[in-house]
């Protein structure tokens, strides 16, 4: 009898789940509705929170709602694709609803973000008009939210005005208080005041090294600071990603200057300096200090990569010794390698009072399609259930289905102690780790721009002839030719075309003049200049 009642048990799950899996299928083609979520964040994070998103507002709504990614690479491809949408809406706006004529100055006024408006709209100049009409406009860019990335590019398209509030924070305001989610921690941001943008999740910058490859080197203990990169036994043997495809990356090489410049300030107050003369010189002092060290770790770069994922994993497979990455890059990469062969050669190490806690944030675009579930799925990632995916188990009560996300929530409760069982991380809580390190917006954010531009004009443009140059070097002090490698060294040193008066003064000027002629100009001159200058470098340290 047993084993007719498990013969028909058998039986009918063989018929039943078909009809589950048919059910569940079709839920996914034919939804009641959707969300279009355009977002730099990979599969794992995507799967998460598409499918408890769904269970969630099911449980809320009886709805079948369907997330729609859109992945189109990092950060600086997004916001390339949204403001070449919006103005392309906005232009038909412009002349086909409001019969206007377009023109120039048109286009460059109405995403002005630095454009201050007044209460008298009647006396709008053309420019003035096309920024207000802009900003009281359901234009659209036929996205919904933007998930993911670094809160600078998020302050900007809010400023710019293509992210608006979806009044979370007047729905939720206990969810935006110091024990919870604090506006604002050592310096950075974590939500828009107006309820434009909110921090979804804690970012920091770090280190990711191989400990084969650095006993193959010589390498005596572990590379624990951003200095640490420009050793030239790392000569080949360091990953790194591209600023310019990436603003957490952008955020990343950031960190190194900031660091640079506090070393300083804290050298000059301690010698007794004035405060105020102090911060001019670390500031003016340190950018040049924090570029020269970017310079030599470009130096012992393989590769300037598009992908954020590739350094650790090159490192991981021991191809790169070392690498810079984001801190849920490289947990997971620890984390796949232990469950694959179980190996503990790989680590991620975020260097002492040298990084930020920042945040990627999650917002809505002006004019979204489907705000309604937009403005929903916005509420649960920053809902206690949607926060605990970030870190918890897979598995455990809150926890994702299959992956271990290995992110820091932003939500300060979730590293409560009854929370710990549960984590993936228990052992991180970035709220209470992030040292004396406190960033400094004043001293390097309107500079942003300019360091990803010159990293590339300084460093990728012309990194083939850098590495050479840095490779004679290296040969010449080995061969004991001390004069010509300090003389080629010192000329690779020469920034002057990218001091901190220049990238504050005509390079600044001309990303925001938003003139791409005299931008690829600019880069053109300077690329040659240090392309040029290395191949100098190079002759004068081989002695030719």
């Amino acid at each position: 009898m047993n084993r007719n009642i498990i013969i028909v048990l058998v039986m009918t799950i063989v018929l039943v789940i078909p009809f589950l899996l048919r059910k569940e299928s079709e839920s996914l083609l034919n939804p009641e509705g959707r969300v279009v979520v355009i977002t730099p964040h990979n599969e794992a994070i995507r799967y998460e929170f598409g499918q408890a998103f769904r269970e969630w507002y099911k449980v809320r709504s009886g709805k079948d709602i369907l997330v729609d990614w859109r992945v189109i690479g990092g950060t600086s491809e997004i916001v390339k694709k949204v403001e070449g949408d919006y103005l392309s809406a906005f232009r038909d706006y412009w002349t086909s609803e409001l019969g206007q004529e377009w023109s120039q100055e048109v286009q460059n006024a109405f995403y002005n973000r630095r454009m201050t408006l007044d209460d008298t709209p009647q006396d709008d100049t053309l420019e003035e008009s096309a920024r207000r009409k802009f900003l009281e406009s359901e234009v659209s860019c036929g996205l919904d939210v933007f998930f993911g990335g670094g809160s600078y590019d998020f302050i900007r398209q809010a400023q710019a005005g293509s992210l608006v509030s979806d009044g979370l924070l007047e729905k939720h305001p206990d969810w935006f208080q110091d024990d919870t989610i604090p506006q604002s921690f050592a310096g950075e941001p974590y939500w828009d005041p107006d309820g434009r943008w909110y921090g979804a999740v804690l970012s920091t910058f770090g280190i990711v090294y191989n400990t084969d490859g650095l006993a193959r080197v010589g390498y005596e203990g572990v590379p624990s600071t951003w200095r640490d990169l420009a050793d030239p036994r790392f000569l080949g043997e360091i990953a790194l990603a591209d600023p310019t495809k990436s603003g957490s990356i952008t955020k990343a090489f950031e960190m190194i200057v900031q660091k640079e410049m506090q070393l300083l300030y804290a050298e000059y107050l301690e010698s007794g300096m004035d405060a105020e003369i102090a911060e001019t010189r670390a500031v003016t002092e340190g950018w040049e200090s924090g570029m020269r060290l970017i310079l030599l770790i470009a130096a012992n770069a393989r590769y300037f990569t598009d992908s954020s994922t590739k350094p650790p994993l090159d490192v991981s497979q021991g191809d790169c010794i070392v690498g810079m990455s984001i801190d849920f890059y490289g947990r997971q990469q620890a984390e796949f390698n232990l469950i694959r062969g179980g190996t503990d050669r790989f680590h991620y190490l975020a260097p002492a009072a040298a990084t930020t806690v920042s945040v990627d944030p999650i917002a809505l675009f002006r004019g979204a399609p489907n705000s309604e579930y937009g403005k929903a799925f916005i509420e649960f990632v920053m809902s206690p259930e949607g926060q605990k995916l970030w870190n918890f188990k897979p598995g455990t009560p809150g926890g994702p289905r299959l992956y271990a996300l290995r992110r820091s929530p932003v939500t300060k409760r979730l590293y409560d102690p009854e929370h710990l069982p549960y984590r993936s991380d228990p052992e991180v809580n970035d709220f209470e780790t992030a040292g004396d390190f406190v960033y400094q917006s004043a001293w390097t954010g309107s500079l942003f721009s300019p360091l990803r531009f010159t990293i590339r004009v300084m460093m990728i443009d012309p990194h083939h002839e850098l590495v050479e140059a840095w490779s004679a070097i290296i040969q010449a002090r080995e061969q004991g030719r001390v004069a010509a490698a300090d003389e080629a060294f010192d000329l690779l040193m020469q920034i002057d075309e990218i001091n901190h008066e220049a990238a504050a003064g005509v390079i600044n000027q001309t990303l925001r003049s938003r003139n791409k002629i005299e931008e690829v100009r600019l880069s053109k001159s300077l690329a040659s200049t240090f392309r040029e200058r290395y191949i100098e470098a190079r002759r004068i340290a081989m002695g030719k």
